[in-house]
C-alpha cells in the first residue's frame, strides 16, 4: 500500500519520496539516519517507512527524524501489535495513529462480486436497513458470497492463495508469535510457547466465559502471567476480549468473553467451527472497527453503551431481550430483514 501511494502521486517527481523496508539486511551494518539524510538533501520530501518495529529504539529515531526535518512528511507502518511507547519517546504530540483493519464483508463484496456500496454508519443502518438491504440483493446472491467471506474474506491474500490460504493464514499467525511479538515485548522463548498453547487451546473452546484457573493449570502459569498472555494475543490482532463497561479500563482482569479476532481465524485453526460461534466472530469482528462493545447484563453485545444485539440463526427471537429500550436481532440466513431484525451480513458494511 506504501509503493501503491507512492506510483499514484509521485509519478511525475519520483525523486520525492523513498520507501524503505526495516527488515531489509542493508540494515545490519547502515543506519536509517544516513538514508533520511540522504534524501533529504537530494530534494526528498517524503519518506515511507516499512517494519518499523524490527528497528532498535524506532521510536527515538522517528522522533529524531520528525525534530531535525520538520519539513519531511514521514510515513511509518508496524506490527498489528504494535503500541506506541510514550515512555522511550513522546510520539504523542508528533503523529496521527491509524489502525488498518482486514477487509470488511463491504470490501470483499467489491472485490468478489464488482458491488461499491458506500460505507453505512451503523446508526443509519438501524434505521434504513430494510431498503438497502433490498437494493443489494437485487444485485448479486448475498448468502452464499457472505459464507465464502466468512471463510477466508477478511485477509486479502486469499486473492494470491486461495487453495492454500488456511495454511499461509497459519504461517501468518506463527509469524506474529515468533517475530513481532519479540519484536516489541520483553518475552522468552518459554512464553512465546505458552502463547501459541494458549491460542491453539481457546480456539477450540471459543466462544467462553473462560475458566481461568484452569487455563493457567495447563499452561503452567499463574493469573498475573496468563491476564498478560491473553492481552498479548489482542494486541496481535489474534483474540477478541469482551468485557463489562466496568472493566473495560481496568488492566489485567479476566475478560468476560473470548473470541478469536475473526472468522478466519476459526477456520484456520480449528476444524470444529461452531456456526453460532461464527456468527458472534463477525459480529464483534466487524462492530470493534468502529464502535465500543461490552459484555452486557442480557444479550450478546452492548454496542456504544446503548444498542442491545443478540445474535442468531433466522429463527432467533426476541425473547432473551424483550422490552429492552434499543434492543436488536442480528439475524443469520436472511437476505432482508424487517422491523428490528436486522440480517447479520449488514454489519460487514459499516467500514
Amino acid at each position: 500500500m506504501l509503493l501503491q501511494t507512492i506510483k499514484e502521486h509521485f509519478s511525475q517527481n519520483p525523486e520525492k519520496a523513498l520507501y524503505v523496508s526495516l527488515d531489509n539486511l542493508w540494515f545490519a551494518n547502515h543506519s536509517l539516519s544516513e538514508v533520511v539524510e540522504y534524501h533529504y538533501t537530494h530534494g526528498g520530501t517524503h519518506l515511507f517507512i516499512d517494519e518499523v518495529h524490527k528497528y532498535p529504539s524506532w521510536q527515538t529515531l522517528i522522533k529524531n527524524i520528525y525534530d531535525e526535518y520538520p519539513d519531511l512528511h514521514v510515513a511509518f507502518t508496524g506490527a498489528s501489535m504494535l503500541k506506541i511507547d510514550y515512555s522511550k519517546a513522546d510520539l504523542s504530540r508528533r503523529m496521527a495513529d491509524y489502525s488498518l483493519h482486514g477487509l470488511s464483508f463491504r470490501e470483499f463484496l467489491a472485490f468478489e462480486a464488482g458491488i461499491n456500496y458506500p460505507v453505512v454508519p451503523l446508526e443509519r443502518l438501524l434505521v434504513e436497513h430494510v431498503n438497502i438491504g433490498m437494493q443489494i440483493t437485487s444485485q448479486v446472491k448475498i448468502l452464499p458470497l457472505f459464507e465464502k467471506y466468512l471463510e477466508y474474506g477478511y485477509y486479502p491474500f486469499y486473492k494470491e492463495e486461495r487453495d492454500g490460504f488456511s495454511d499461509r493464514l497459519k504461517k501468518v499467525v506463527y509469524a506474529v508469535l515468533n517475530e513481532d511479538v519479540p519484536a516489541v515485548e520483553d518475552v522468552t522463548y518459554s512464553t512465546i510457547q505458552k502463547l501459541r498453547r494458549m491460542l491453539m487451546i481457546l480456539a477450540e473452546r471459543v466462544p467462553q466465559t473462560p475458566k481461568m484457573n484452569e487455563l493457567y493449570s495447563i499452561l503452567e502459569t499463574n493469573r498475573e502471567q496468563g491476564l498478560k498472555m491473553l492481552n498479548q494475543l489482542q494486541r496481535a490482532g489474534l483474540l477478541k476480549l469482551l468485557a463489562t463497561e466496568a472493566k473495560e479500563f481496568q488492566h489485567l482482569v479476566k475478560p468476560n468473553k473470548i473470541y478469536l479476532n475473526n472468522p478466519n481465524l476459526m477456520h484456520a485453526l480449528t476444524e470444529r467451527t461452531d456456526k453460532g460461534t461464527l456468527r458472534e466472530t463477525f459480529f464483534i469482528n466487524q462492530l470493534s472497527a468502529v464502535a465500543i462493545i461490552n459484555y452486557p447484563c442480557k444479550g450478546d453485545f452492548l454496542v456504544n453503551r446503548k444498542y442491545l444485539f443478540e445474535v442468531g440463526g433466522k429463527g432467533k427471537s426476541f425473547e432473551q431481550i424483550a422490552d429492552v429500550p434499543d434492543s436488536f436481532l442480528a439475524v443469520d440466513d436472511i437476505e432482508v430483514g424487517h422491523g428490528n431484525r436486522i440480517p447479520l451480513w449488514m454489519f460487514g458494511l459499516i467500514y
